[in-house]
């Protein structure tokens, strides 16, 4: 008696499923396979898909698509969708240009609205981005008359994502709002909180507010991103008051700074594919960290590394400042000072795209008598940073203590590092 009362209400239609993948085929220019077609009456009278692959490498895959239809519109010219439901739908990039292509097509031909949508929704969709780490989303998305976006919730099945969008004119107004959310591209950093307000034309992102939170300190800017034959970004941003020591860590093996960070400046950059910004990346950022150590020399022994003594340890300053310049994956630290009780350094730095270092940075350490400063070569790796005084240095002190004692030294440093000068408007800078 059960399986009278079932059956009328799971209607097999896999006589049909050539011809809707035919029609199917025929609309998208790719293939499309479907594993099971049904009508099923309860709890409404709806059209069951299942498996669907889209694509000649599976650029698509849907798990189930359910049609429910509004009943009293099959009877009028215009039939209406009451709702639409995408189940598990797994998407590559390749898959967008597809539906992009489809949708630029239809802009071309006019519309007899045979058929009307009223809401779109998506649960635990993928979306595979070669160098991009990307949450399954939901969607919700209410369509007018014209099937038009009335508006839109989008969300990480985790809830640490959050998009709404309400579309004005031929704009779409977008509030996002994230929490706990680790970026999609470069190093995983963990944004604690964020919201970003953002107007979205055809092929332009403006985000004229951002402000959140990030390792205990605030993150604020601008930006604005367009696309075509290739992305386009650009902005402002201004951190303050940021916990270095965990971020840092993310970005080499080894701890090299901890501190409180604050910095501001201005970014862009330009690629092919969305993942390839953070490596075409040109910035400018003044920065300021403040009660913090750098880890694996102390520069305070600067005149102990004259005798070959002094070697590790660490560096605890006050303030350090300077600029970071970002060009591709170049880093270059100019202007940089480095105070700390007694101790200057100042000097400069380039972090290779290999992650090694180069640069020079000179140390006056005041005592009962000053001597002149002393300069330090940099070299290493972020995982394994060295500092050793330049051979010039060193040659200069020995002579100068051999001839006139301890007050020789710094007459020595002094006439050591004129030398290296000399040899520098010679030869060219060896860095």
């Amino acid at each position: 008696m059960a399986v009278l009362f079932v059956v009328p209400f799971l209607v097999p239609m896999s006589a049909y499923i050539q011809q809707v993948e035919a029609l199917a085929t025929n609309t998208l220019g790719q293939p499309v396979s479907i594993g099971s077609l049904r009508v099923a009456l309860l709890p409404s009278p709806r059209l069951n898909v299942g498996d669907v692959v889209v694509g000649k490498h599976r650029e698509l895959t849907i798990a189930h698509i359910s049609v429910v239809p509004a009943l009293t519109s099959l009877l009028s010219e215009t039939k209406v969708i009451s709702s639409l439901r995408v189940i598990k739908p797994m998407s590559t990039k390749d898959a967008l240009n597809i539906l992009a292509g489809l949708a630029t097509e239809a802009e071309g031909k006019p519309s007899n609205n045979a058929v009307n949508v009223r809401q779109i929704i998506i649960k635990d969709a993928k979306l595979d981005w070669p160098g991009m780490r990307l949450l399954e989303m939901n969607a919700d998305i209410s369509l007018s008359a014209e099937s038009k976006p009335e508006a839109a919730k989008i969300e990480s099945v985790d809830g640490q994502l959050k998009f709404n969008f309400i579309p004005q004119s031929s704009r779409q107004l977008i509030t996002l709002t994230a929490k706990e959310w680790i970026l999609p591209m470069g190093a995983p950093l963990l944004i604690n909180q964020l919201q970003m307000n953002m107007v979205l034309t055809e092929s332009k992102l403006e985000v004229s507010k951002i402000d959140g939170t990030f390792y205990g300190g605030k993150l604020s800017g601008v930006a604005n991103l367009t696309w075509g034959k290739s992305y386009k970004i650009n902005g402002k941003i201004k951190l303050d008051n940021l916990a270095l020591h965990e971020p840092a860590t993310l970005l080499t093996k080894s701890t090299s700074v901890s501190g409180q960070l604050f910095s501001s400046g201005q970014y862009t950059a330009t690629a092919k594919e969305p993942a390839q910004l953070a490596d075409n990346l040109h910035a400018n950022f003044k920065f300021n960290v403040k009660d913090g150590v750098l880890y694996g020399f102390d520069l305070a022994k600067a005149p102990l590394m004259l005798l070959g003594q002094g070697k590790g340890g660490e560096t605890k300053f006050d303030e350090f400042t300077g600029l970071l310049g970002i060009s591709g994956k170049t880093y270059q630290l100019r202007n940089l000072q480095i105070s700390s009780g007694l101790m200057l350094t100042y000097g400069a730095v380039k972090i290779n795209p290999n992650k090694s270092l180069n640069g020079e940075v000179k140390v006056e350490v005041k005592n009962s008598m000053k001597i002149a400063a002393i300069p330090l070569q940099v070299s290493g790796t972020l995982d394994n940073p060295t500092v050793f005084p330049t051979k010039a240095a060193i040659a200069g002190a020995v002579a100068g203590t051999a001839l006139l004692g301890p007050v020789g030294t710094g007459v020595g440093i002094k006439a050591g590092e004129a030398i290296g000068d000399l040899k520098g408007l010679f030869i060219g800078d060896e860095k």
